[in-house]
């Protein structure tokens, strides 16, 4: 694969079509807000998400049509209560019906794992004492060749497109991600395709603790954008928008309020700079 530099409608437009399996992953903090903004603003449809932790920017895509079915392991707005427009297409079917494929962070994992290595599914000792394996049939148990212990089992994710934020990549492209990974590096590996957006471009990788570095060679495209996790956190760049995520709640209970939100902030605006900007003139009017 060779890492091409690109601005984010461009890599939008080129990696994900509609119907197309895309995981954009981050934990806590460098949540790639920017990229799923762009691809609503380009009206993607069919997708299916992947995702260990849907929040927000899930809820948008969901809310705006984007999406027929979603993996996932826990879906809502943390330390503040429900996904409303997620909610409202499973139990409502709007703005269109979504099929969900819910799995425990474990299972998730091990999915990704499972990916990342090129093997058909991942094992775990997992589920146990839970109703999941009862109402998803991609959870399934096996049997230890060895001990006969009875494993779950999960398929494994293979995302036609990977997405994430980091907080640098060097010339060459490569990724350098520090603070919380999560499922990061998993998520990277397994995918066809990869698409990073990052705060810097530098000359070379510095150091740092807790790092992971993704060689330029598993990145397909690395944009750089600014403030691309905003309003989630990242690490060492700025600090995690916690009166963003307490508004979110209002906004997202009600239909119309949501899509006049949206309307205005990411499809009346050219790109992630512009979404910001109109952020600060709201919050200053």
């Amino acid at each position: 694969m060779s890492c091409q530099h690109l601005q984010l409608a461009e890599a939008i437009e080129l990696f994900v079509h509609d119907g197309a399996s895309v995981a954009l992953e981050g934990f806590t903090h460098l949540i790639p807000f920017a990229a799923g903004h762009e691809i609503i603003r380009q009206r993607k449809r069919d997708l299916h998400l992947i995702r260990m932790t849907p929040d927000l920017i899930y809820d948008q895509l969901i809310g705006m049509g984007c999406a027929r079915i979603l993996t996932f392991s826990w879906g809502g707005n943390p330390g503040v209560g429900s996904l409303h427009r997620l909610r409202d297409a499973v139990e409502h079917g709007w703005p269109r019906p979504l099929e969900i494929d819910e799995h425990s962070h474990a299972g998730m994992a091990a999915a990704f794992t499972a990916g990342a290595s090129r093997l058909p599914f991942g094992v775990l000792r997992g589920y146990i004492g839970t109703d999941l394996p009862a109402h998803n049939p991609n959870i399934r148990r096996v049997a230890c060749p060895f001990t006969g212990e009875a494993l779950a089992a999960v398929p494994a994710l293979n995302p036609d497109v990977t997405i994430l934020h980091a907080q640098r990549a060097d010339r060459a492209g490569n990724v350098a991600i520090d603070g919380i990974v999560g499922a990061a590096r998993e998520a990277a590996l397994a995918a066809k395709m990869l698409i990073v957006t990052v705060e810097e471009i530098v000359d070379a990788l510095p150091p740092a603790m807790n790092a992971i570095v993704l060689p330029h060679w598993t990145v397909g495209a690395v944009v750089h954008c600014r403030g691309g996790a905003y309003p989630s956190y990242a690490q060492g760049h700025y600090a995690r928008d916690n009166a963003f995520y307490q508004r979110w709640d209002a906004i997202a209970r009600d239909r119309q309020r949501f899509l006049d939100w949206m309307d205005h902030h990411v499809l009346g605006t050219r790109d992630h700079r512009a979404f910001l900007a109109s952020l600060q003139t709201e919050a200053t009017a």
